[in-house]
């Protein structure tokens, strides 16, 4: 009997601290205790942009709509609603929660009195896809979900990777925190030009519906602002690029230590996109951009940009718009989104770069909204929004 209550005692002893461990390494979730009181709302509610009846597709569907779900707060304390447009492989759902249950982007500003709208991308989420029309859709990559998004730190193909901490969860499959945001990873287009195509058209029709606004984009959207902006620098008073789309002229090959980039795919027409934005003086029929790229990085562990041949063709559409980027510190953007702060400078287009671990702000990844500190990142660009763009107060 009494080594039977000792194995008994042993095995309780052993699956509490199985339990223990797994509580220990689980994700925080969001408690009861620690849900902010209810938002107050004037309204709420969607609507669809842009897109036509297609009948030369069969069934004649509605093709080219971008999905806007909005926010007003009762209080208003901002003159200038925010557009927040979603990256690749995402949509809308990126600012409206994380995968430990916390709110998004869109309640942190919502909640000090910004009115909101968030999009689905064209072909992509709520935004119905039909591909007889819009072309095909790109496979799922669960290695790459995790290289890039959110462990990075296991796979070290950039050199700031090793710095990232701040996933709530260890980032790979099995774990509570990824599966949730795995689940709410999309299908983007197979063409990228056809992408921002179609997105520039439907968030023109937004700005054209909504007013006056500010743009705030992320990663692969960030080739949407500049024809945006350059369509209508009435519209767009401000843009916050959270790591747009970059480097200018070319991608980036991830390849590790020691030799960690090299330039991937082909050239940028138009610099930083394939769509055609203003440049002064302008590129004739079939005329490229000439370009130079740096003998030397900025800073050791960083990519040597391409720019502009001197004397530089000038972006005059965009140079009287407020522009942040914001730039993680352990993201693959760690290591190039200067070069396109560098880029607009060089074409006359004022803007900022905030390197979020020079703000105190340590060990984010790409997917810094879903990340643990998310609300001191989304305060460090109201602080800027609210002096580029005085409010109410």
């Amino acid at each position: 009997m009494q080594g039977t209550t000792e194995k008994k005692r042993s095995f309780g002893a052993t699956l509490r601290s199985i339990i223990g461990a797994l509580i220990a390494s689980a994700p925080s979730v969001v408690t009861a205790a620690d849900e902010p009181p209810p938002m107050v709302l004037a309204k709420t509610g969607y609507f669809f942009v842009g897109g036509k009846i297609d009948p030369s597709v069969p069934g004649s569907p509605m093709t080219g709509q971008m999905y806007v779900e909005y926010f007003i707060p009762k209080t208003l304390t901002h003159p200038y609603p925010i557009v927040m447009i979603h990256g690749g492989s995402q949509t809308g759902t990126n600012f409206t929660g994380t995968p430990d249950g916390r709110e998004g982007w869109a309640q942190f500003f919502v909640r000090r009195g910004h009115a909101v709208y968030v999009v689905d991308q064209v072909a992509r989420g709520r935004s119905a896809h039909f591909s007889q029309s819009q072309g095909p859709v790109a496979n799922a990559n669960l290695q790459r979900t995790e290289q890039r998004f959110t462990a990075p730190e296991k796979f070290n193909l950039w050199p700031q990777a090793k710095l990232h901490t701040q996933w709530p969860g260890t980032g790979k499959a099995g774990d509570p925190a990824f599966d949730e945001f795995y689940a709410t990873q999309f299908p983007s287009l197979v063409s990228f030009q056809k992408q921002q195509e179609l997105n520039r058209d439907a968030s023109i029709a937004l700005f054209d519906k909504i007013g006056p606004a500010v743009l705030m984009i992320h990663s692969q959207s960030g080739t949407f602002i500049w024809p945006i902006a350059d369509a209508r620098p009435n519209l767009v008073k401000a843009v916050i690029a959270v790591e747009p789309n970059g480097p200018p002229v070319y991608e980036t090959e991830f390849k590790g230590a020691p030799e960690w980039f090299a330039d991937m795919g082909k050239s940028k027409r138009w610099g930083l996109g394939e769509v055609p934005i203003t440049y002064d003086p302008p590129l004739k029929d079939g005329e490229e951009l000439a370009v130079v790229r740096q003998d030397k990085p900025d800073k050791p562990d960083l990519v040597r940009c391409w720019q502009q041949q001197e004397p530089a063709r000038k972006l005059p559409r965009l140079a009287g718009i407020p522009m942040l980027i914001v730039v993680s510190e352990a993201s693959y953007h760690a290591s190039y989104d200067h070069c396109t702060a560098n880029w607009l400078t060089q074409a006359g287009v004022r803007n900022t770069m905030i390197r979020l671990g020079d703000a105190g702000l340590h060990g984010n990844g790409h997917m810094m909204m879903l990340e643990k500190n998310s609300d001191d990142i989304a305060g460090v660009m109201r602080d800027w929004l609210v002096k580029a763009l005085p409010g109410k107060n």
